[in-house]
């Protein structure tokens, strides 16, 4: 069913917004205007009367930090949304100060956001009327794969495969595309949380010490590595120690990091393995030409494309600002009326009402 010709023309005149909706950070891109957003999906609530205290970075700020009466939560996790009403705020949020920014007194705008390849159709579901709700006049769901490949620049239209490894922060995206679709698609929720909780585990098991998400994230993107690298760094880990209950500080190196990441690093790479065995040989061939990309946070862990060139004999690259692969191909998705009626289609989205 061709997209509504009225709406067409109201996008002329509004400015539409692609959103990546991740499970650790949410990026916003209006057309026109570039990335706009780029704030961690986190939201902070009065446990009593339920309100909505602050969201993004100001609300990541407060995670660990909050008195009894509030909480700084995340209402995504593994890519999916786990809190209906708060992720509808969050987006609500993100949508009016885009909207109200950008588009004073113009149309409400269209909407394009990109999901796991993984979700169920009840999850696709409340991620629509969410946005819907947050006051969208037009909603569309995107793959994530098919985005970053289409952010990545790869030729997702032509007969010829390519594939993309998306790492984000809830689930890892392994998809090979043809024709505009999809052919193999395996989606694991092993990514950048699940290595941070290996780095809490190790320095529990290993040193007896108690550290934080934000602790962990940070010794993550300053000595996590998934390949030996040529200079190996040492980094203070700074905690609490278990046995006394008093502040603890030890010095790692990137050596034991790395080995702390193993488990889901071994998963990722399990994941492109076993999606490579499925894929038809046809396919296999053009990617043996094309290679693999790599795209998401997880892609700018050292050494991951190196890793997996190791492990699967075809040659790796890491995209082009990977992080913002996802929301850029949503963006372009706006922008093309045939490759999105054809997206469309393949998910079963039913079409919003004007």
């Amino acid at each position: 069913m061709p997209l509504n010709p009225f709406n067409a023309l109201l996008g002329l005149f509004s400015h539409d917004v692609a959103i990546d909706l991740g499970t650790a950070n949410t990026l916003v891109m209006v057309k026109g205007r570039g990335i706009v957003i780029d704030e961690p999906s986190v939201v902070a609530i009065d446990r009593v009367n339920k309100k909505i205290l602050a969201i993004g970075s100001e609300a990541k700020r407060m995670v660990g930090r909050t008195p009894a009466d509030i909480v700084a939560v995340r209402p995504l996790r593994d890519g999916v949304i786990s809190d209906f009403s708060v992720t509808e705020k969050m987006l609500h949020y993100f949508i009016r100060s885009v909207h109200d920014q950008f588009s004073f007194g113009l149309p409400r705008p269209r909407v394009c956001i990109g999901i796991p390849s993984g979700v169920t159709e009840v999850e696709k579901r409340a991620v629509h009327d969410a946005a819907l709700n947050a006051g969208a006049r037009g909603a569309f769901l995107i793959e994530e794969p098919m985005a970053a490949a289409i952010g990545a620049g790869l030729p997702v239209m032509d007969p010829g495969g390519c594939m993309i490894v998306d790492v984000g922060g809830g689930t890892t995206e392994v998809a090979v595309i043809s024709m505009g679709g999809i052919v193999v698609a395996t989606s694991i929720r092993t990514a950048g949380d699940e290595m941070d909780q290996d780095i809490i585990s190790y320095a529990r098991q290993v040193h007896n010490m108690l550290i934080g998400e934000r602790t962990a994230e940070e010794v993550k993107m300053e000595a996590g590595s998934a390949y030996p690298q040529d200079h190996e760094l040492n980094i203070e880990l700074r905690g609490r120690d278990l046995a006394t209950g008093l502040p603890k500080s030890v010095e790692v190196s990137s050596v034991e990091i790395r080995d702390a990441l193993a488990g889901s690093i071994n998963a990722i790479v399990d994941s492109v393995r076993q999606t490579i065995e499925i894929t038809p040989p046809e396919l296999v061939a053009d990617i043996m030409s094309t290679g693999i990309i790599l795209a998401g946070g997880g892609a700018l862990v050292r050494g991951l494309d190196r890793r997996l060139a190791q492990d699967t004999r075809f040659p790796v690259y890491v995209a082009e600002e990977p992080l913002t692969c996802v929301v850029r191909g949503a963006a372009e998705v706006l922008e093309e009326a045939a490759i999105l009626e054809k997206l469309q289609a393949r998910l079963n989205t039913r079409k919003v009402p004007r």
